[in-house]
């Protein structure tokens, strides 16, 4: 018995006296990071990203005042004597029709959404349409020239005294007005019962506008 326990502390005491050493090696704040650890640690997690919220870009103005909401899908450039409608819950509110004599173009817009886009014809170089704006002048229906020798001009929105006005036409990339803008007829009849006296007509040849 007394040879067994002299083996065992020949043994363990050299053990013991490596463990002391190598405490003491350890710094204090070593020991608490190492005491304190837990068996597995948590896996990191990216930091949530701060939210921001930015503002919406701005609209472009149909005129000052009236922001674009909404164009209609023609699914690419308008053909002669093709026209697009569509009003379905559109509010109510102010009317401009714009009229881009480069595109050959009309559009009419309500609240900012455009409800109805159409090719035109309008004047030769003889004889051409002017650029401005124009308020409505007057509405007919059934209008017809007392300049032009009886020509029909069905649905007339009047933009001028002098004899421009907006009207349904024979639309054909050959034809030309004599100043006036001419659009399919059933445009017209539609164009014709949304506009109002007093509505705004702005024509432009391209983006600049004249007058």
């Amino acid at each position: 018995m007394t040879r067994r326990v002299i083996v065992m502390l020949a043994v363990l005491l050299p053990l013991a006296a490596l463990a002391i050493v190598a405490g003491l090696a350890l710094s204090p704040a070593t020991r608490a990071r190492a005491d304190a650890a837990p068996a597995t640690l948590p896996a990191a997690r990216p930091a949530p990203a701060a939210k921001r919220s930015s503002p919406p870009p701005t609209a472009p103005e149909v005129e000052p005042g009236m922001t674009l909401k909404r164009v209609l899908d023609t699914g690419g450039p308008i053909r002669f004597g093709d026209w697009f409608w569509d009003e379905k819950g559109v509010p109510q509110g102010p009317v401009v029709i714009t009229i881009d004599l480069d595109a050959q173009v009309l559009s009419i817009f309500r609240d900012g959404y455009e409800i109805g886009t159409a090719a035109i014809i309008y004047g030769a170089d003889e004889k051409p349409t002017p650029l401005g704006t124009f308020p409505i002048l007057q509405k007919d229906a059934d209008h017809v020239s007392t300049i032009y020798t009886g020509a029909p001009m069905p649905y007339m929105l009047r933009l001028t005294w002098d004899g421009v006005s907006i009207h349904g036409a024979p639309i054909d990339p050959h034809y030309a007005t004599h100043g006036c803008i001419g659009v399919p007829k059933p445009f017209a009849r539609l164009l014709f019962g949304a506009a109002s006296l007093g509505d705004k007509v702005i024509i432009t040849k391209g983006k600049m506008m004249v007058g």
